[in-house]
């Protein structure tokens, strides 16, 4: 089991709060989509013995592709890796570009999941964060996805923005509650660097919620969405009768991943590699028969720490077993557990870890806690 993501480094506009890598100037997208068949047509002896149960289009903005682009993309991993009969393909996808038609050309591809950028619902928020859609437009989005048939959608929002309220914040969520989509996320707004939100908090332009305000939300988040029937199965992820990511719940589980385009990472459970973030020089590599990656070998402790960190944000915890394979922590490391289990921070049975509901709002620190240092 393991999954293909694809990273589509394309957007229409900056956002002002984006740090991810991708460009404007698509005037190379035909070569770029080239280069993408290249990689993972070089890429193809090394997965042979893998089944992808997921394909995931992620960026960027995947829904700028031509119908032509994403076919050729979609054929390549079919043609080039064994994959599952029963395969997620997501494609990421902004509000505007929702079209009946584009709608209707994504369903004939394939694809059978859309994980919809809505971020907010307020046309304010939406202008200063330079998206390129309106409220509007996000409603419409949704209305058009379910009458052309997709039935798994997830909704993404936004919370920890400027001058954001609670009582505003549950609004969006009765919002998007109201919609019901199978899926949401939720991430709390991150002021990154080189970012133009970065330069407007220096100047004084915006001021960004206070850790109490984020906190305050991020608890108004759980319980909404629990009143109204939807499972918290990730810190920021939640889904209603199961209907899980099936591409970022194995990320989350330690399985196999093959990352294909410029930034992507990969990993193959000894080894993570991650591709040149620069559009020009990670085509210029594949023209010339190279993997623009660098490579770096995991070693115990490494594989110990990932999979606490990434295991503790889901329902499910970080199982002993695959903890504990090449590493057998010392009794202080248990003491700590043993800390937070009588804090009602976390959960400790014969099989898992796994952090309560308490322990989410924390669950960075605790992991970091238990981190074993070479």
């Amino acid at each position: 089991m393991s999954g293909c993501y694809i990273h589509i480094p394309f957007c229409a506009q900056k956002c002002s709060y984006c740090d991810f890598h991708f460009s404007t100037n698509h005037s190379y997208q035909n070569e770029m989509v080239e280069a993408l068949c290249t990689e993972l047509k070089i890429r193809s002896e090394s997965w042979k013995d893998e089944e992808f149960q997921t394909i995931y289009f992620g960026g960027g903005t995947p829904s700028v592709l031509t119908s032509g682009q994403l076919q050729k993309l979609i054929g390549q991993v079919k043609s080039g890796y064994r994959v599952s009969n029963q395969v997620e393909i997501t494609l990421e996808c902004n509000p505007d570009d929702c079209s009946t038609e584009n709608l209707t050309t994504w369903k004939k591809l394939g694809v059978n999941r859309l994980s919809i950028g809505i971020q907010s619902f307020n046309d304010e928020q939406l202008k200063w964060m330079n998206r390129s859609h309106s409220a509007a437009d996000g409603l419409n989005a949704v209305r058009n996805a379910k009458q052309t048939g997709f039935d798994e959608l997830s909704l993404d929002l936004m919370y920890g923005l400027p001058n954001m309220t609670a009582e505003e914040w549950k609004s969006q969520l009765l919002q998007v509650i109201a919609l019901n989509p199978e899926h949401i996320s939720a991430y709390c707004l991150t002021v990154e660097q080189r970012t133009a939100l970065s330069k407007w908090v220096k100047e004084g332009k915006l001021t960004v919620s206070s850790n109490e305000q984020q906190s305050e939300q991020f608890e108004l988040l759980v319980s909404t969405l629990k009143e109204a029937g939807y499972e918290q199965y990730e810190i920021s992820n939640f889904a209603r009768n199961e209907h899980y990511s099936k591409h970022n719940t194995a990320y989350w589980q330690g399985v196999k991943y093959l990352g294909i385009g410029p930034s992507a990472h990969g990993y193959n459970g000894k080894e993570r590699y991650w591709n040149q973030a620069n559009n020009k020089a990670y085509m210029t590599a594949l023209k010339q028969g190279n993997l623009p990656e660098t490579i770096e070998i995991l070693s115990s402790f490494d594989r110990f720490n990932e999979t606490l960190m990434i295991g503790l944000r889901t329902k499910w915890g970080v199982s002993k077993l695959q903890l504990f394979e090449d590493i057998s922590p010392d009794k202080e490391w248990f003491k700590i557990v043993k800390d937070y289990e009588d804090q009602q921070l976390l959960i400790e049975t014969p099989e898992s870890i796994v952090l309560t509901e308490a322990g989410r709002l924390l669950a960075d620190g605790i992991a970091a806690e238990l981190f074993i240092i070479n």
